[in-house]
């Protein structure tokens, strides 16, 4: 009967001990991973209890996102009054999907969890209030949003604007875009279709095109391989043979200009600014063979590329091979010179490397909020302007400035044209594996003194198709948006 009891007793020992063990590992350990599920019914409550911050443009007046009441089970409805113009900015905030872009990014703020905003929600909550959110305060110039929308029309691509002084960012749209609010609806049924559908549409419209997918950036890559030259050496003087193809090393192929034509009506040499007016092939594909591939990535990573550029929300930076990608494969140093190959990039990147040139060589980092205030209005923290780093000199810029407004003025960017202001631009169109060619064009306004830069893609080329050039769709769009900004 004892060895029974002492039994039974070891036996209830072991179970308190094991039930010890447990209530401390849910209570201590694994806490924060099961207060910080989704699918906690009571963390869902909570969040949608709070009165979550809005979203606002830069002029403090034009509303991106707000919160409303609710008599429903939670208790607080995001909404998005602009639709889809604003989406890949705001991102949205959803019961079943959780957050993205600027609600997920200033989630802490928005939310009213930040440090800096607990002296309010102990007011709230000894006044028996809803704890209430941070408001948002972005760059985003609304009049230039529209602007860029209407501009871009329904041709599928993106277009950013930004201020190569700050890093801010002025206008980012994209198409096709999607509509938050269908996300944000407390019908879960009506959610999961919606969201069945965006994933479904071949034009991935939960993706931004600005920002968060990569394109061959075709010519306006050339401002890389310019300021690689003029950083290693080479001037705007410096001449280059100009046959009608360039003959490529270890291959049969050739590297051909655009419709395979002489440049500059068959000049036997062409100097480098005269190769950037005109956008010639063969004689950039022959500087990426002079500088090699190391001084070339070299270049295309202190713009940013395949490096990490601080964003407010997800951004794909822009994509260069590595070094030991090009061992013995001299063809593609060649390629990869005139921004195709394995060469990547969006609106946002060739926005950036344009920015540093308008910027007397200094890159800022894109920023896409201001400052942030408590529900009382009072501002609790601003973000200042920060450089990214100096990818070229000042003269390198100052160089570059000139032969791009040489491409506005008589090369192949003259839709860019503005009477009475100074434009410079580099125009793009990107061979794809599929389909018609990419349009592009980057550019920055007035040249002395710049005040916007803007940087346009439109895939496939547009409603032109395979007879698009960046320089017949792309820079109109960018021409509509600088006159917009320089009026205001």
């Amino acid at each position: 009967m004892d060895r029974q009891i002492r039994t039974l007793a070891f036996a209830l020992l072991a179970l308190f001990v094991i039930l010890f063990a447990q209530a401390n590992y849910i209570q201590v350990f694994a806490a924060k991973g099961l207060a910080n599920n989704p699918a906690n019914i009571r963390l869902l409550l909570e969040d949608f209890a709070t009165d979550r911050g809005e979203i606002l443009a830069r002029d403090e007046q034009t509303v991106l996102a707000r919160s409303r009441a609710t008599t429903g089970r939670f208790k607080y409805l995001r909404s998005y009054p602009q639709g889809s113009l604003y989406a890949h900015i705001t991102g949205f905030h959803a019961v079943l999907l959780g957050r993205t872009d600027l609600e997920s990014s200033m989630n802490e703020w928005l939310s009213g969890r930040a440090s800096q905003l607990l002296p309010q929600n102990l007011v709230d909550e000894i006044l028996g209030r809803d704890k209430r959110g941070a408001t948002v305060v972005t760059t985003i110039d609304p009049v230039l949003q529209k602007v860029a929308k209407q501009a871009l029309g329904s041709l599928p691509g993106g277009v950013v604007a930004l201020d190569p002084r700050t890093g801010e960012v002025l206008a980012m749209v994209d198409n096709p875009s999607y509509n938050p609010n269908g996300l944000a609806s407390h019908r879960l049924d009506r959610v999961n279709q919606v969201w069945k559908q965006l994933l479904a549409e071949p034009g991935k419209p939960l993706l931004s095109r600005s920002s968060q997918e990569l394109f061959p950036p075709g010519s306006t890559f050339k401002l890389v391989t310019a300021a690689a030259a003029l950083e290693n050496g080479m001037d705007p003087s410096t001449t280059f043979p100009n046959p009608p193809a360039l003959d490529l090393p270890q291959t049969t192929h050739n590297l051909e200009n655009f419709g395979g034509e002489h440049c500059l009506g068959g000049a036997s040499q062409l100097t480098l600014a005269q190769a950037l007016q005109v956008s010639c092939n063969v004689v950039f594909g022959e500087i990426g063979l002079r500088l090699g591939a190391q001084k070339l990535v070299d270049q295309a990573q202190k713009f940013g590329f395949d490096e990490h550029v601080p964003f407010d929300i997800p951004f794909a930076e822009g994509q260069i091979p590595p070094v030991g990608d090009f061992k013995d494969q001299l063809p593609a140093v060649a390629f990869s010179a005139i921004g195709q190959q394995s060469v990547g990039a969006n609106p946002l990147q060739m926005a950036l490397v344009a920015g540093a040139i308008a910027n007397g060589g200094v890159e800022m980092r894109p920023r896409l909020v201001r400052e942030i205030r408590d529900a009382s209005g009072r501002i609790v923290m601003r973000f200042d302007p920060t450089p990214f780093g100096q990818p070229i000199s000042a003269k390198t810029a100052a160089q570059l400035t000139a032969m791009m407004v040489s491409v506005v003025e008589s090369g192949t960017g003259t839709a860019a044209q503005i009477p009475g202001i100074q434009v410079a631009g580099k125009t793009g169109t990107a061979q794809t594996v599929q389909g018609s060619p990419h349009a592009w064009f980057t550019c920055f306004a007035p040249a002395n003194d710049p005040r916007i830069v803007v940087a346009v893609v439109v895939l496939n080329g547009g409603d032109l198709g395979s007879d698009a050039t960046g320089g017949r769709v792309a820079a109109p769009i960018a021409k509509a948006v600088i006159e917009a900004a320089l009026r205001s």
